[in-house]
């Protein structure tokens, strides 16, 4: 029974008691009234990195690769020291970088990184044919992704992306409401013909006109460590473009990892190809390269997006951080950051090296199971038989966190949780955070765990008779 309805009768009936208790609900119902959340906050709750974390935290003595952090031994101390010591050894110079900044960032600065990417696209002519008011400077790239989408999406609307892609970015979307369509990828990244596909049936069910995004990973994807295809990449825009009839759909190219590159050539953008600049957007961060505590990040938007992010923006924080801005300008004009990065990819190419080892010496006799060796990147993709269930609640998560001390990602949080042919035998595993040492015990942790809840052969030939 309610008490509100216990304190009434006890009340009326002159009952002992009746009276405090009754003065003491309504004290509590006083002091604690109901909150009412936003739609978009509850769609935001139960986010799988937070529960990552909360696994991490409560399960500390875990080897973790599952967290995507970078190499604590390559952060840049010294480089990072030397150039704030730099400028802010001029008092007045210094405070004007410790003022606020401007929304999409002061335009010296974002000439700078203007050159860095025309670098990176090998233009010689340093890109000076894109505005930089078309170039805005973010709190890393994770931001520009969470301001695209307030621009662009209402609930219902669609956005496509590749199967499996950034989880945290599936999070973003599901608290903006929007469909996520899964498109099918292999290991050449996004497949060209199945987002035609995608597109012509949602076209034939008269829903052209709520697609607003192709979302794609371009380098060393996270979580699978693939790179779209040079032969892929103006497919995809291809396609992207010739379905945007009435309403235009834009594709968003997230290159965060693009320049953890261990061999192979490098590759143009996708944006690259769009000579109307019109149709991609191009996100790109330092977290991984340099610094995730300094957290900059910098978009190339099409002119009609402009406006609404930095509006966006200018609700937000009207500027992300002025020194960190003015810390990696000036580690990119002076050469630091070049040899950094050079450090960098050394450090993490024996890191691939040792877990793609540590692969096959611990899994290579289980039947069933496969793995991606990327070029790039911070993440090796693991395949276990269908069967065998990866996620939080499976026997293998509860083993390898509980009993064998080790911690991966589930793959299935890397597909819309409510596409019903989602596989849920698959994990995502990092090496950036691990030494390399770390890295071959967790392997063999892991491999434990899954040689412990894996089914015998004999059983397995059983049951398939």
């Amino acid at each position: 029974m309610p008490l509100t309805v216990i304190a009434q009768n006890q009340f009326h009936s002159g009952e002992p008691g009746g009276v405090a208790v009754l003065h003491c609900y309504r004290k509590i119902l006083f002091m604690h009234p109901v909150l009412r959340l936003s739609d978009h906050a509850r769609r935001s709750s139960d986010q799988a990195i937070g529960f990552l974390m909360q696994q991490a935290v409560e399960n500390a003595d875990c080897i973790s690769l599952a967290a995507g952090l970078v190499d604590e031994q390559s952060l840049p101390v010294e480089i990072a020291r030397e150039a704030a010591s730099q400028l802010l050894t001029d008092g007045a110079a210094g405070r004007k970088i410790l003022q606020y900044g401007t929304t999409a960032g002061p335009e010296p600065l974002r000439r700078v990184f203007r050159n860095y990417l025309a670098e990176l696209e090998h233009r010689e002519d340093g890109l000076k044919d894109l505005p930089l008011s078309q170039l805005v400077l973010t709190t890393g790239s994770q931001q520009l992704l969470s301001l695209v989408t307030q621009a662009l999406f209402n609930p219902g609307d669609i956005c496509l992306v590749a199967a499996p892609t950034y989880f945290v970015y599936i999070d973003v979307l599901q608290a903006a409401g929007a469909e996520i369509v899964p498109v099918a990828a292999d290991a050449d990244g996004m497949v060209p013909a199945a987002l035609e596909a995608a597109l012509k049936s949602i076209d034939a069910a008269g829903s052209l006109d709520r697609v607003r995004l192709v979302y794609v990973v371009s380098y060393f994807d996270n979580p699978s460590g693939v790179s779209v295809s040079a032969e892929r990449r103006p497919e995809l825009l291809e396609i992207t473009q010739r379905y945007s009839r009435d309403t235009r759909i834009l594709l968003l190219e997230d290159a965060a990892y693009r320049e953890l590159r261990y061999e192979g050539e490098p590759l143009p953008s996708i944006w690259s190809f769009d000579e109307t600049r019109e149709t991609v957007i191009l996100a790109q961060t330092f977290s991984k390269s340099f610094s995730p505590g300094v957290r900059v990040g910098f978009g190339v938007l099409p002119t009609q997006l402009v406006k609404a992010v930095t509006d966006l923006k200018g609700n937000d924080d009207f500027g992300s951080a002025h020194l960190n801005q003015h810390i990696v300008a000036k580690v990119i004009t002076d050469g630091g950051y070049q040899r950094h990065v050079d450090h960098v990819r050394e450090s993490y190419r024996q890191k691939r090296d040792a877990m793609v080892a540590a692969a096959e010496r611990e899994f290579g006799d289980i039947p069933g199971v496969s793995w991606f060796r990327p070029s790039g990147g911070m993440y090796v993709w693991m395949k276990l038989p269908d069967h065998l269930e990866t996620g939080f609640s499976s026997p293998l998560f509860q083993r390898a966190t509980h009993v064998d001390k080790v911690m991966y990602v589930p793959g299935e949080l890397s597909y819309p949780v409510d596409w019903t042919d989602r596989p849920r035998c698959e994990m995502r595993l990092s090496f950036g955070v691990q030494k390399v040492a770390g890295i071959e015990e967790g392997m063999r942790r892991l491999a434990s765990a899954v040689r412990a809840v894996v089914p015998s052969a004999a059983t397995l030939q059983a049951a398939s008779r």
